[in-house]
């Protein structure tokens, strides 16, 4: 990695002076700092980031040195489940996809030389020239798991989970609620959406039913078996 860092920063070098870009000196300060870490950063965590650095750019400078790295290819913005725009680095000739735990927000980075090959072929069969693609696996991730309350509030599942009711809570009232509309105690969920306000809406057997977050905080999930 030291050895591809050491590239990117001669061709940074070459390009932006090649291009007469003001200040480079300082921009090139900032390349050096995006480079030594491997998260991937907002421009309000790259701005703390050369603070702690000992650097004390204007944030509108540091914004547009990043928006100048995207443009000539050191760095490449992303937006995971529309969060905030995060900037990583661009290494030519590598490419990789992202799983984002959708609970702790972490972002890990994989690649793999099947699923690549295996996208090519079914692009073919389509009668598809593919020229770029990204992956994005969002799920719960392995220490979010392991720290996950097993029996909690609807209205504290996310977006694709698979749950089983196993308890209401609240009295007859919102037992015959839920009975009129059709689901019950062992029922298997999907959260198809869960804003933070607003309405939830789960599926069953392909049916949608649309509840309120009063009522989703009397149910009680627990998550499904993997089949």
């Amino acid at each position: 990695m030291k050895h591809i860092h050491r590239q990117e920063k001669q061709q940074f070098k070459k390009l932006f002076k090649q291009e007469y870009i003001d200040d480079f000196e300082d921009r090139f300060d900032i390349l050096e700092v995006f480079l030594q870490t491997e998260k991937h950063l907002t421009s309000s965590e790259l701005i703390k980031l050369l603070e702690e650095n000992g650097y004390n750019f204007e944030p509108d400078f540091i914004r547009d040195t990043l928006k100048l790295m995207v443009r000539f290819g050191f760095a490449k913005k992303n937006r995971f489940n529309n969060g905030p725009v995060r900037y990583e680095h661009m290494h030519l000739g590598q490419h990789h996809d992202h799983m984002i735990c959708t609970k702790c927000r972490k972002i890990v980075e994989f690649s793999e030389d099947r699923l690549e090959d295996l996208q090519v072929q079914i692009a073919a069969a389509h009668g598809f020239h593919m020229l770029q693609h990204k992956m994005e696996i969002y799920g719960i991730c392995s220490e979010c798991l392991k720290n996950r309350i097993q029996i909690m509030p609807l209205v504290m599942a996310r977006p694709g989970e698979r749950l089983i009711i196993k308890d209401i809570t609240g009295g007859t009232g919102a037992r015959m609620r839920l009975l009129s509309m059709g689901l019950r105690l062992k029922d298997e969920i999907e959260i198809v959406t869960n804003p933070k306000q607003g309405q939830i809406v789960v599926a069953v057997d392909l049916k949608r039913f649309v509840l309120g977050r009063g009522l989703a905080q009397k149910i009680m999930v627990q998550p499904a078996e993997r089949k």
